[in-house]
């Protein structure tokens, strides 16, 4: 059984120990002895955990091509490929580095998910006390008065009614964790610890790649503002064209004004953007810690963000190792096991030893008086089983074991869910190449057919209708190419996300380790 203290011999016999358990002032210090002695032979009930093994399946239905090149950014996968544990600046930019170590400086997400680390390391401690005896100390002092009819107490020694009475004792008490109920409870906050510490991986990486995405985000709102104001520009200067073949009689009233039209509907289509972008960088700001009146000094545009060029692709038999929620499951899964432990071994007798020992005088200084006449001591020790309790210990360890079946199958439906966002934004990115490419082209096929248009009409070969069809199609194709390129970005950095954000590679961040008053280190991640 796990736990049992296997202390052998060469010989292969496991050694005996003998304590000589006399009775005097030294009995506490053998009360101690003795429950040691009797967790020597302990074993631990329950389950043993072991980590499940890894989905040998591959990570997509269909083998990857790869993304290619696109807009002048070229991607490909790369197989068994590491992330760093800066992932954000592979897209070589210095504002959004600025802005990441703001935000593991002063991101309160962050700051409450090291706290609860801290608050999960202080209760393994806690718990861990429970293999020691509890040792307390006492000082009583009272003055009474004795009854003194002849027929009830006689009077004092010193012939007086009232005396005063001194009592100090040294209380010790021991609970031999025979059958590994204490271990196992200390296994389930450890493993509740380490379910805790990936949930702080998991806000780490959340934030960054919330950093990230609402930094393409408003790179993709400003590029819409470009293509907005590009196109009111270009409707603007055919406004005037019109115009003036309406003063030569080439057009007539209802052409300028289906044109005006176009240009108004060109303009509102401004503010509301705008105002996206005012928003978006709020939340980038908020992001960071900060409060909205405060600024945001960084500005993101698609000049100052580069793909990365090597995209990972992790083995399947790493994703599960990679993310933080199946880590986290996992370790709610070991916490589970080891609670059907504590419920078995609650069922088991019970071992308690106690004693204590001091001394009790009339006179305070009689305390410190080496004479034995003062000293009392007392040493016990009980087992106890229980007998009928109305199955509440049965029904409470059949609770553990369906609450260890949940946990099961909590981290297999985590695991399959890791597995379908891994799946989803490898061919997502497999097929945002080919997105970009094409909406490239229509917008470079969209451009050429709006120069082509306002030379006929400039030539009198076209109608003003046909110039109104061509700008909202160069528009639209405007717009398209900017959202393709954000989505390409966006499900890049998902692609990171969705296999781990390298947490296991954090080395790769300056890293100083900022120790609290009970000596647990606090994880301070700055950029270089």
């Amino acid at each position: 059984m796990q736990g049992q203290a296997n202390f052998v011999t060469e010989r292969g016999e496991r050694p005996h120990c003998r304590l000589r358990m006399g009775l005097g002032p030294g009995s506490m210090v053998r009360i101690v002895l003795l429950g040691g002695a009797l967790a020597l032979p302990a074993c631990t009930v329950g389950p043993n955990f072991a980590i499940p093994p890894a989905p040998a399946v591959a990570l997509t239905p269909k083998p990857l091509k790869g993304p290619g090149t696109a807009d002048k950014e070229n991607q490909r996968f790369v197989h068994d490929l590491d992330i760093p544990g800066a992932w954000w600046r592979l897209f070589r930019s210095r504002a959004l580095s600025n802005l990441m170590e703001r935000a593991l400086r002063d991101n309160f997400d962050l700051k409450a998910a090291q706290a609860a680390l801290r608050v999960a390391h202080a209760g393994v401690q806690a718990q861990r006390g429970a293999f020691f005896p509890t040792i307390a100390g006492s000082y009583l002092a009272s003055r009474q008065k004795v009854a003194t009819a002849e027929d009830l107490t006689p009077p004092t020694n010193s012939g007086s009614d009232y005396f005063s009475l001194h009592t100090a004792q040294l209380t010790i008490a021991y609970a031999p964790d025979v059958f590994g109920g204490i271990r196992r409870q200390v296994e389930s906050l450890e493993a509740q610890a380490e379910a805790q510490r990936f949930q702080l991986e998991a806000t780490y990486l959340t934030l960054t790649s919330n950093i990230a995405l609402a930094a393409v985000q408003e790179a993709s709102v400003r590029g819409q503002i470009d293509a907005t104001q590009k196109i009111i520009r270009i409707e603007r200067e055919l406004l005037d064209l019109l115009r003036r073949q309406l003063d030569a009689g080439q057009v007539s009233e209802v052409d300028v004004a289906a044109q005006e039209a176009a240009l108004a509907q060109a303009e509102q289509a401004l503010p509301p953007l705008q105002k996206q972008l005012a928003i978006q960088r709020d939340l980038l700001t908020a992001l960071t810690g900060h409060l909205a009146g405060e600024g945001l000094p960084e500005r993101f545009d698609f000049t100052t963000l580069h793909l990365p060029n090597e995209l990972p692709v992790s083995l399947s038999s790493k994703l599960v190792e990679q993310r933080p929620d199946v880590r986290a499951a996992q370790a709610n899964l070991h916490s589970s096991a080891a609670l059907v432990g504590v419920a078995v071994a609650n069922r088991l007798p019970q071992f308690n030893l106690s004693g204590n020992t001091g001394k009790t005088a009339e006179q305070f200084p009689n305390l410190f008086n080496p004479a034995p006449q003062f000293l009392f001591w007392t040493i016990a020790g009980n087992v106890t089983q229980t007998i009928f309790d109305g199955f509440t210990l049965e029904q409470r360890q059949r609770a553990a074991e369906a609450g260890w079946d949940q946990a099961a199958a909590l981290y297999c439906s985590t695991v399959v869910t890791a597995f379908q966002n891994v799946a989803d934004a490898l061919q997502t990115v497999e097929l945002d190449g080919n997105a970009l490419r094409a909406a490239t082209a229509a917008e470079r096929a969209a451009e050429k057919s709006l120069r082509l248009t306002r030379e006929q009409l400039e030539l009198g070969q076209v109608s003003a209708l046909q110039l109104l069809n061509a700008q909202q199609v160069y528009l639209s194709a405007l717009l398209s190419v900017v959202v393709a390129k954000a989505n390409r970005y966006a499900d890049t950095i998902a692609l990171f996300q969705a296999l781990g954000g390298g947490w296991w590679n954090r080395s790769d961040v300056q890293s100083d380790e900022v120790r609290d008053r009970w000596g647990h280190t606090i994880v301070v991640i700055e950029d270089d």
